[in-house]
């Protein structure tokens, strides 16, 4: 290993250029016995491939590596030149570190460097230094501070063993920053220390950018080595920046207190044992950055030059980036947030020091840094002049509003505007005990409260979210992040909204809209302890049928309501994926979510007409369009009666073509309520949700008696099994997937599986272990690729040559538009095809069909959509393959006409739908579907679409 020393030194060199210095440096070299003669030829040959100018005044010569053999030993030789030595490119080296080695271990050395290029000064005080002491010091820098703060520490993680709990405590460390992706492969090659209480050590020196440490404990007691494993610590060593740490934690355990990071519930209880950095308390300030080129290396020179006058940590983020904070006394971490004009900028600092730093920080950016800037505030207000949005007013009379269809069907009523409510409260507390006592009622009400709820809720999606809402209110990290705040002074109500308020904007953070959502339903859970603690009561609900309008309406509001008395909901924000749209749909309420703002200043009594399916509101709706609209919801409701009478039936168009109408399902209960509601078959069982039923991997017996259960309740029916489906936004707990920038275009589905395959394989076996004699449909999801196919299928021959089953077949869902476009290939190979519409508009449209306000605009109906399926069909049909439609357009009442006249063979839909599908296919004429499928694949637009098919 490369290390610095004063005896490698030697002062006060002179060399008329780069030629020169090299020859001075060779001949030091082999002088010492580290190379033998001829190894100059190396460090020329070096420097013609590319100069080994490092930065800051330092130049790092070594050999190539057909120079290696002549390397007895590994050392480091390094040369002062006080006058400068030109090394090309119009930089000039005032130390030249010549570097003899084997391998590339010259990478440890600029590990070694990092801190010291950082300064802004060191080339000046290279030159300068008069003793080899004196020299060294600068090249070791400041001493580097150890990476520890709540970003680092993961509790009550998913780990089943030691390798896959080092593999978290890395990747901890790779988000920090502070290692490179093999980090946790280096790491598990490591030999880890056992601390004692079950605790133990693991550090390595191996592709380390900047020291760092984490703290992984898992979610339930393992053992490695025979002995208990409960919190494990990952080190990215680099020098002795870990040294106080250690020796702090040496302590603790000598004390006997090991135990007390075990049992910690909150990163903040860890790093008050550690003694972390815990700033978010710190005070910080926020200025946008006016320098037209943004803070390039002179204003970030001068900015770190000014912080150094601080006896204190400053650090420093950009707003919105996402990255986290970075060393204002760093002038590299400072270039390194690559911060821009016009954006903004957050200064943290330590609180002794604050009251002076903040106010000359700001002034500092604000004046420039050092370069005349063009003030931003008359520019961005005069922008905001011009393009401001105007305010919302209100709807006027027969406005027609659209939104997100969020829960089918047609309701009217007058308005009843709900907006949320502004708490009063204190924001310091008479005492930490009384505030905590007070925090401790409110959420023993609210816990009452919701469990009520749960008891009288006759749908299971509602009664889960409500358990999911308890899971919340007993969080024992946020329990601890309020305590913190109630010991500091805080009034129970301000800690309390403090918390959840940090906690849902982390969650709407996520690089996923359906998670970002879920933040609603931490602000509901935060708002009914709020109102618990300043006593406020709800509001009381109208005696007669209304439409609910809201900004957004919790799920707690949804469920609270009775369907028998609340006709409709109207929310300004929100998606179709949001838990009120999902609990709205389980009560069979019609919901419109999205609408924009301007819904929530609709005059309170306002007569009000909404169109669950069409996610259309209309106000003030003139008679005769108010009385069309109930006149078409009573034929519906008669519609659905009739269809309900005949859903055993099969479906068969007026001229005697026979469709068939399979079911969703995502679990093995309740098979025999789906036969009975008219099932032909099931034409899409989600395994995913199977899996994601237990809290580990499900061995293959398991998995072989749930699908044994959906094939025995089918009663010979076919079963089309899509295979596991995970990643993008179905993440399984037990299963790590590294994070991606965009899951959804990443490893997911069986990209994934086939990464794992003795997962695959072991969902294979149960399949066909389960099938016996009946009819089994295998079908891989996310297929892009005609390989994909290829490898999936060679895995279910293999396995059917020592299980076979006498009715099988094989397909792929349509999910990729590569895999339309590729349809007449795979039709040769493939036995059916099962279009996913659901991701397939996504995939086609590049709208995110979960994002809150884009989601209305991904239509399935889209022709570009439509053209994708047509090819499919007529690819599969001139192989004489079947195609199905298992996405929610299967079940769309505009759409069923236009998909049977494409001449798709199956529809599989929710079970609810069966009946009013069939019915439907019962209705049609399928001269004139294929008549209305061809001019729909002409139009421009899925509104298009949908008016040629109501206006047939």
């Amino acid at each position: 290993m490369l290390e610095l020393t004063v005896e490698q030194i030697s002062m006060g060199q002179t060399a008329a250029d780069k030629p020169a210095a090299l020859r001075l440096l060779a001949e030091y070299l082999v002088s010492d016995g580290l190379v033998a003669e001829g190894y100059l030829d190396g460090l020329q040959a070096r420097e013609a491939q590319g100069s080994t100018f490092l930065g800051q005044g330092i130049a790092i010569p070594h050999g190539t590596p057909q120079t290696r053999d002549l390397v007895f030993t590994t050392g480091v030789r390094l040369l002062q030149f006080p006058d400068g030595v030109d090394w090309g490119d119009g930089h000039k080296v005032y130390l030249a570190i010549g570097i003899a080695a084997r391998s590339d271990e010259h990478l440890r050395l600029l590990q070694l460097l990092t801190r010291a290029l950082g300064e802004t000064d060191l080339a000046e005080a290279l030159r300068r230094a008069s003793s080899a002491e004196a020299l060294l010091k600068l090249l070791q820098g400041a001493p580097q501070e150890l990476a520890l703060d709540a970003q680092m520490i993961g509790l009550g993680v998913p780990a089943e063993d030691f390798e896959e709990l080092v593999w978290r405590g890395a990747r901890l460390l790779r988000r920090a920053e502070c290692a490179g992706s093999g980090f946790a492969a280096v790491l598990q090659q490591a030999e880890a220390l056992p601390l004692g209480d079950g605790l133990w050590w693991l550090h390595s020196e191996q592709t380390v950018r900047k020291p760092g440490l984490a703290f992984v404990t898992p979610e339930q007691p393992l053992r490695y080595l025979g002995q208990p494993l409960t919190g494990l610590f990952c080190l990215a060593s680099l020098g002795a920046a870990h040294q106080a740490l250690l020796e702090r934690l040496c302590s603790l355990l000598i004390e006997g207190r090991g135990h007390e990071l075990c049992r910690a519930s909150s990163s903040h209880a860890v790093l008050e044992v550690l003694g972390g950095v815990q700033s978010s308390d710190w005070p910080s300030a926020r200025i946008t950055l006016a320098n037209a080129h943004g803070l390039h290396a002179r204003p970030a020179m001068a900015l770190a030059l000014l912080a150094k006058d601080y006896d204190g940590e400053i650090r420093l983020r950009v707003v919105d980036s996402g990255e986290a904070a970075v060393s204002v006394k760093s002038l590299s971490r400072l270039l390194s947030l690559g911060a821009r004009r016009g954006q903004v900028l957050e200064f943290t600092v330590e609180p002794h020091i604050a009251a002076q730093a903040l106010p000359a920080l700001l002034a500092a950016v604000k004046a420039g840094l050092g370069e005349e800037v063009e003030v931003l505030a008359p520019v961005v207000e005069a922008v905001l002049e011009t393009f401001a949005e105007p305010s919302p007013s209100a709807p006027p009379a027969g406005a027609s509003i659209q939104g997100v269809a969020a829960a089918p069907g047609i309701a009217s009523g007058p308005a009843h505007v709900q907006v949320v409510r502004v708490f009063d409260y204190p924001l310091r507390g008479s005492s930490p005990a009384t505030e905590r006592e007070r925090l401790h009622t409110a959420l023993g009400a609210v816990q009452a409260d919701i469990q009520g709820l749960i008891q009288r809720s006759q749908a299971k999606a509602i009664r889960e979210i409500f358990v999911t809402h308890q899971e919340m209110l007993a969080d024992p990290a946020l329990g601890d992040e309020v305590e913190l705040r109630l010991r500091q002074g805080e009034s129970a109500e301000a800690g309390w909204m403090a918390v959840i308020e940090a906690a849902a904007r982390q969650q709407e953070s996520l690089q996923d809209a359906l998670l970002a959502e879920r933040a609603a339903d931490l602000r509901d859970v935060g708002r009914r302890v709020l109102a618990s603690l300043c006593g406020v009561k709800d509001e009381p609900e109208p005696e007669q049928p209304y439409v609910l309008v809201m900004e957004e309406v919790g799920p707690s509001d949804v469920a609270r309501l009775n369907p028998a008395r609340v006709a409709g909901i109207l929310t300004a924000r929100g998606g179709a994926t949001a838990h009120s749209a999902i609990v709205a749909r389980a009560l069979g309420i019609p919901a419109v979510v999205g609408a924009g703002e301007a819904v929530v200043l609709i005059a309170p009594g306002t007569p009000l007409l909404l169109d669950g399916q069409r996610g259309r509101v209309i106000v003030a709706p003139p008679a005769d369009e108010l009385a069309r609209a109930l006149a078409e919801r009573a034929q519906r409701d008669a519609r659905l009666q009739a269809a309900n009478a005949r859903r055993l039936e099969p479906a068969i168009t007026e001229d005697g073509h026979a469709v068939e109408v399979f079911a969703n399902i995502g679990e093995s209960a309740g098979i025999d309520k789906v036969v009975e509601l008219g099932a032909e078959g099931v034409g899409l069982l989600r395994t995913e949700l199977i899996f994601m039923a237990h809290p580990q991997l499900p061995d293959e017996a398991t998995q072989e008696a749930e699908y044994r259960r959906v094939l025995d309740g089918l009663g010979g029916r076919p079963l089309v099994v899509r295979t596991l489906d995970v990643g993008g936004d179905k993440p399984l707990p037990y299963w790590p997937i590294a994070e991606e920038e965009n899951p959804f275009l990443g490893v997911r589905g069986i990209r994934l599986t086939l990464q794992r395959p003795q997962v695959m394989e072991s969902q294979l076996r149960a399949l066909l272990r389960a099938a016996d004699a009946r009819p089994l449909r295998i079908m891989f999801p996310m297929v892009g690729q005609v390989e994909e196919w290829r490898q999936a299928r060679a895995m279910v021959e293999r396995l059917r040559e020592d299980i076979p089953v006498a009715d099988l077949q094989i397909g792929i869902m349509v999910e990729v538009p590569s895999a339309a476009l590729l349809a007449p290939v795979l039709a040769r190979e493939v036995d059916f095809f099962s279009v996913g519409t659901n991701d397939l508009t996504q995939y086609t449209l590049a709208i995110d069909r979960g994002h809150p306000s884009l989601s209305a605009q991904a239509d399935g109906l889209h022709p570009a959509v439509l053209q994708l399926i047509d090819i499919t069909v007529r690819a599969a049909h001139a192989h004489g393959k079947w195609v199905g439609i298992c996405g929610e357009l299967a079940a769309d009442p505009q759409a069923v006409p236009v998909l049977l006249g494409l001449e798709v063979d199956e529809l599989s839909v929710a079970a609810r739908s069966i009946a009013e599908v069939k019915a439907q296919v019962r209705a049609v004429n399928m001269q004139q579907a294929r008549k209305l499928a061809r001019e729909a694949l002409l139009l421009g637009s899925a509104a298009d679409v949908r008016a040629l098919v109501e206006n047939r």
